[in-house]
């Protein structure tokens, strides 16, 4: 992409380091989600590779890298696609820490800049505010 100023702009994808960092971002979650009981038991067993991949696949896609994920899903519909799990507070903080581990690993082994690691970890931390559909009773 050019900017208005004919300076080369690139996506946030080739600035974090391309299929590789969302590859090692997506390895290292995974790592942390299948050793955490309350969310690893939102998935199948069998099912954490296939996961793994469709998380890789929609990050990759969100931040300007192949369209694959929606070539093969459609619309990522996230809030729908995880509505029939049961995703209050708590389950959110656990994932915001396997994310948080897997973010702060990827952003050092590729060198992501300051500012565009902050962008990733805001993204992140508003997608698992916005996926919360449970809220403990009072």
């Amino acid at each position: 992409m050019t900017a208005d100023d004919g300076r080369v702009e690139t996506s946030m994808f080739e600035r974090l380091g391309g299929a590789a960092f969302f590859a090692d971002f997506t390895r290292v979650f995974y790592e942390g989600i299948k050793r955490d009981a309350v969310i690893s038991a939102m998935y199948p067993e069998d099912d954490f590779a296939e996961a793994e991949r469709r998380l890789r696949m929609f990050l990759e896609q969100y931040w300007g890298g192949p369209t694959t994920y929606s070539d093969e899903r459609g619309h990522p519909r996230l809030r729908m696609r995880h509505a029939p799990f049961v995703i209050d507070p708590d389950a959110r903080d656990r994932w915001l820490e396997h994310a948080r581990c897997a973010w702060e690993f990827a952003c050092a082994e590729h060198h992501v800049s300051a500012a565009d690691a902050q962008t990733l970890w805001d993204y992140l931390h508003a997608s698992a505010f916005a996926m919360v559909n449970s809220l403990p009773q009072l």
